[in-house]
């Protein structure tokens, strides 16, 4: 028994000291990106962010410390925002606040067309979503320290965009923005980011576009994936059933925090097609156990992904996910459908030849 306790006791002092090992070499990884980016990367940004180089580090994750500078750079701000508009913004949100909160019906000249109750809507379900917003975290509820951060920004973005408002979903992706960037540039990186056409189309419920990136997906679904495309099609299993969480809140929902940050990291390098990409990874990387489920359990399972999900396994289930069909790349594909819905009465799909 003293031996057999002994062999224990060398073997978990084996663990923690490789435990310990693979620890300080992350450690000095991470160390040695921060440097990469921050003397290499960063200040020659125009000129080295599309290069193989740093599209290897892209990959293997941005490290926390510089993620946010990474992400506003990739993102872009072709809305032109600056720190001066989103203070106005706030302001009007503030008010309009006041006037909910003090029973007042006044309507700015900005909000005309869109009525008192679809406002009132709006922050009523801000307020809700706050609420469930990474609720194991306990930052962003009432009392957290990001609450009100939070609230400005998309209280905010419903005054810059009054057409769009707040749709369920939104505080997922501003809260990870928070996370990383302060306030004033979150804003202009949510802003940003809800203007690009995949997130466009859904924030708007465009049906009709939807349905077109649904069939997109399907394409490299069947092409990558033919034998669960085949289960999951005579279960008459679509894609919008587990799509439309995963893409609205780009992750941030479904996955653990850090692994979603490292999708983010990505999908600021590659676009939208890395969402759908993603998708693909996820139902490779859990094949074998999709295809022995059911409707109610494929359902299920995609609805609810296991919490415990390894960030390395995931992406080299990504890594093998070949996003070309038939010579014809993501876009080309995705263009093709649009065309195809388009001329859908004329008789000639354009994805016949």
């Amino acid at each position: 028994m003293v031996v057999q306790a002994k062999k224990r006791e060398l073997k978990e002092a084996q663990r923690r000291k490789k435990q310990l090992e693979e620890r300080c070499r992350l450690e000095e990884s991470i160390g040695n990106a921060v440097l990469t980016w921050n003397n290499e990367i960063l200040p020659n940004w125009e000129t080295m962010w599309c290069s193989r180089k740093v599209r290897d580090l892209w990959w293997q994750g941005i490290p926390p410390s510089v993620r946010g500078k990474v992400w506003s750079l990739a993102i872009g701000n072709e809305l032109n925002i600056t720190h001066e508009l989103f203070d106005i913004c706030l302001a009007r949100a503030k008010e309009r606040w006041r006037c909910f909160s003090t029973g007042g019906s006044e309507v700015e000249n900005e909000d005309a067309g869109f009525s008192a109750a679809d406002r009132e809507a709006s922050l009523e379900l801000i307020k809700l979503d706050i609420s469930r917003t990474f609720p194991n975290l306990c930052i962003f509820q009432q009392g957290g320290p990001y609450h009100d951060m939070l609230h400005s920004i998309l209280g905010a973005y419903t005054c810059y965009r009054p057409d769009v408002g707040y749709v369920q979903g939104m505080s997922f992706i501003a809260a990870v923005l928070i996370l990383n960037l302060d306030t004033a540039d979150a804003f202009i990186a949510f802003s940003n980011l809800l203007n690009k056409p995949c997130q466009m189309a859904f924030f708007r419920v465009d049906h009709g576009l939807m349905l077109t990136y649904f069939a997109a997906f399907e394409v490299f679904f069947e092409e990558n994936l033919p034998k669960l495309f085949a289960h999951f099609k005579k279960n008459n299993l679509t894609p919008d059933i587990y799509l439309i969480d995963w893409i609205f809140t780009l992750y941030s929902k479904s996955l653990p925090l850090d692994l979603a940050c490292r999708v983010w990291d990505v999908f600021c390098r590659d676009g939208e097609q890395f969402l759908f990409r993603t998708a693909l990874g996820l139902l490779k990387l859990f094949e074998d156990i999709l295809t022995h489920m059911d409707f109610i359990h494929i359902a299920q399972f995609l609805t609810r992904l296991p919490e415990d999900l390894p960030a390395e396994e995931l992406f080299a289930s990504i890594a093998t996910v070949q996003m070309q069909s038939r010579n014809k790349k993501w876009a080309q594909v995705l263009t093709a459908l649009q065309k195809d819905s388009r001329e859908m009465e004329k008789g000639s799909p354009s994805l016949r030849h």
